[in-house]
């Protein structure tokens, strides 16, 4: 049986305001941080991240004493913590009027301080806690970070305890972009611990695959560090030092639809300790039809997009013909808007699920040593709690329209805390490669799920007197999601749509 926490509280973030107190006299909290610690509006948020932790059965029997440390049963203290939300970007397009705001897009603070807290506790005063993140290339990280209070969370632990929470952008480059055309490029301090290059050879979930590396296309205009880290039996990525170097690596996603993997949660937000995510293979170039996930069918119109894009690539990487590609873009955009396949933004894409699961493959066995599949579990702990009070649905993971779900999800097991939220989305897991895949690996190095049925969900009321045990089966979606316009009619549960055989995950031979 493998455990998963389940909070709930109301279905935004209403009423509450950084630095996001708990609002009540929490035993453990006015330990770590005096009487103070109560002040402010009662926060439902934060009691949903507590009743999370507590569904787990973290240090159950200290439960409502000043002693109830759950972090601590995996960690000891006087260690280090990090903590890694998802803060993409500082905007959502969709506050236009379309039904979305930026709570739906990254990790709510409220989120971040409530679990701050409780790492605080665990390490103690001889450990470190930091809050760590590689948002997407164009997120201004000084407004996102007002965003989500980050200073303001920082100053309480400054002056209540004397302790230091660090905030780490770890992007080497910032950029601009103009009609979705790269502008302008700003060189950033990136991890101050730097970064390691982490290579899982024939392990990667790529081996076998059948996919063809040279036609790789990662987050950027140059494909060649795309295709030359994924050759001649490497897969190779570039991590951030500070989290491969953690004891214990906090994961905090938001709970959102995703153009090319269907949602992001908790395997899919690792997309973020990466130093240079041109080293990622988001798709692979072309039709199916040619080898590539770029788009389904060998449609004249999606040929000619693609070739076009190959010949921009190189002049764009050299920052040469910009106001042309953008005046091209604009073009492209006002005839066919934004509703179609590309970069394989669809069911079909076979390359980015992969990428996810290999970098779960990285946090769990890399270490300070090299690589350690051979050992019989992970190298480290990874606990996820995901960000459902307000989700987000439709063209994600930057365009979302708001749903308020009211859920924090909580397993040191990826994909069981994956397989919660898909069900409380009303998508079905076996029509996602990106949980699919590590289910179907015959090595078990990412997870010990192998059913739904391995999966009870604990869901715990603030007041109530114990933790009820559900079945995943007895998690439902009141309202399913929208899912990305790639992916509608392929994902939900019921769904009639068939995948093409070549897209399915457990082809390709992920068995090793």
């Amino acid at each position: 049986m493998i455990r998963v926490g389940l909070g709930r509280c109301q279905p935004n973030y209403a009423g509450i305001a950084a630095p996001w107190g708990p609002g009540k006299d929490y035993p453990e909290i006015t330990r770590l941080l005096g009487e103070s610690a109560s002040s402010g509006p009662p926060n439902q948020v934060y009691s949903a991240v507590r009743s999370a932790l507590r569904g787990l059965g973290l240090d159950g029997a200290r439960f409502g004493t000043p002693d109830w440390n759950p972090i601590g049963d995996l960690v000891p203290a006087g260690k280090r913590i990090i903590l890694k939300p998802n803060l993409i970007r500082h905007w959502n397009p969709a506050e236009d009027g379309r039904g979305g705001t930026v709570d739906s897009v990254i990790t709510h603070g409220a989120i971040i301080r409530a679990v701050a807290d409780y790492a605080m506790i665990a390490a103690g005063p001889e450990g470190s806690v930091a809050i760590a993140e590689a948002p997407q290339m164009d997120c201004d990280f000084e407004k996102v970070s007002a965003i989500t209070g980050l200073d303001d969370i920082v100053r309480i632990y400054d002056e209540a305890i004397g302790r230091v929470l660090e905030v780490i952008d770890l992007r080497r480059e910032a950029v601009i972009f103009k009609d979705g055309i790269i502008d302008e490029r700003k060189t950033l301090a990136g991890d101050p611990a730097g970064y390691r290059a982490v290579d899982l050879g024939d392990t990667s979930f790529f081996t076998g695959s059948g996919l063809d590396p040279n036609r790789f296309r990662g987050a950027d205009y140059d494909p060649g560090p795309t295709a030359e880290h994924h050759s001649n039996g490497r897969n190779a990525y570039l991590l951030s030092e500070t989290v491969l170097s953690a004891d214990l690596v906090i994961n905090l996603p938001k709970l959102k639809t995703h153009k090319k993997t269907g949602v992001t949660l908790a395997l899919k937000n690792l997309v973020g300790i990466n130093g240079d995510k041109n080293w990622l293979p988001h798709h692979s170039l072309g039709s199916v039809d040619e080898g590539g996930d770029e788009f389904p069918e060998n449609s004249m119109i999606d040929r000619l997009r693609s070739r076009a894009t190959e010949i921009a690539r190189p002049l764009l990487a050299k920052g040469k013909g910009l106001k042309i590609f953008q005046m091209a873009r604009r073009v492209e955009t006002a005839t066919r808007g934004d509703q179609f396949i590309r970069s394989g933004n669809w069911y079909g894409n076979r390359t980015t699920w992969r990428m996810c699961c290999d970098l779960n493959r990285c946090l769990y066995y890399s270490d300070k040593d090299g690589l350690h599949l051979d050992h019989d579990g992970p190298v480290r702990t990874v606990l996820t709690l995901i960000d459902g009070v307000l989700a987000g649905e439709g063209e994600g993971p930057l365009v979302t329209r708001d749903v308020p779900l009211g859920a924090v999800v909580a397993a040191a097991d990826p994909v069981a805390v994956d397989l919660a939220a898909i069900r409380l989305m009303g998508f079905d897991e076996q029509r996602l490669a990106v949980v699919r895949g590590p289910m179907e690996d015959e090595t078990a190095r990412i997870t010990a799920v192998r059913s739904a049925a391995d999966v009870v969900v604990g869901v715990c009321a603030e007041d109530a007197e114990g933790v009820t045990d559900r079945t995943l089966d007895e998690i439902t979606s009141a309202e399913p999601f929208e899912a990305h316009a790639g992916w509608i009619g392929h994902v939900e549960q019921g769904a009639t749509k068939e995948f093409s055989p070549d897209c399915r995950a457990g082809r390709g031979g992920n068995a090793r």
